[in-house]
């Protein structure tokens, strides 16, 4: 919270929604923004009903708690944008068994639960979820800003550095950072990734490509820079 200046960059209102007080429903408020958005070509994908409970509890929560939150988030799209969500990422990339079981009940093309290397089909009690995950590869701004020299005059230069070519590169952002409060240094990070002639895909677009999709235990572990336990694709 001190390292990535946290009440700067997601201003008190939003940290305080959801623990302090009730936070908004946001598909209710922000519906034409996100109607517009699908019309525009976006992918449009379901990240939670509640974040912050799921965040907080979600390895506590039995199934049908996890289904009624699915099928709430999953109907307020539809009846906003007239189409199912096309994919599901996790709050806080934490996920469990349940979670997985309870997701191949809706017709997600992809998941992004969870933090890895490659495109994989998880397993829950040694029996395949069919549902692609496709994790997130690289680290988000708060996850390094503030380590190890890294400010907002270099952080750009820092992430195109890991960008690996022919293999999978996933960056996650954040309303609230890359479209707010960090929107030109975003700006500048796609300027740069169009000179050097690096493409921006949708995920679901991966699909398409006949890339290799391995078949992988999900786990719990840690990574640098993010509070708690989050999920990661446990490689074999």
């Amino acid at each position: 919270m001190i390292r990535s200046n946290a009440p700067g960059l997601y201003e008190w209102d939003i940290l305080l929604k959801g623990t302090l007080w009730p936070g908004p429903v946001i598909g209710k408020r922000l519906a034409n923004i996100i109607k517009v958005t699908a019309g525009d070509g976006h992918e449009i994908g379901l990240h939670a009903w509640d974040h912050y409970s799921w965040q907080a509890y979600i390895d506590e929560v039995e199934y049908e708690q996890i289904m009624i939150w699915l099928n709430q988030g999953s109907q307020l799209l539809e009846e906003i944008t007239g189409f199912s969500p096309v994919a599901s990422a996790a709050p806080a990339w934490k996920c469990t068994d349940s979670v997985l079981q309870a997701k191949k009940q809706f017709p997600f093309k992809y998941n992004s639960d969870c933090r890895g290397e490659s495109l994989y089909y998880p397993t829950v009690n040694m029996k395949i979820i069919e549902q692609i995950q496709i994790p997130v590869t690289l680290p988000t701004y708060d996850e390094i800003i503030g380590s190890k020299g890294i400010t907002d005059q270099n952080y750009n230069d820092h992430l195109l550095s890991l960008l690996v070519p022919d293999q999978l590169n996933v960056l996650a952002i954040h309303a609230e950072v890359e479209g707010i409060g960090k929107a030109q240094l975003f700006d500048d990070f796609l300027s740069q990734t169009d000179a050097m002639g690096v493409e921006v895909l949708p995920l679901g677009s991966l699909l398409c490509q006949n890339l290799p999709v391995e078949i992988c235990k999900m786990s719990k572990g840690s990574l640098a820079g993010r509070e708690g336990w989050i999920s990661i694709q446990e490689k074999r």
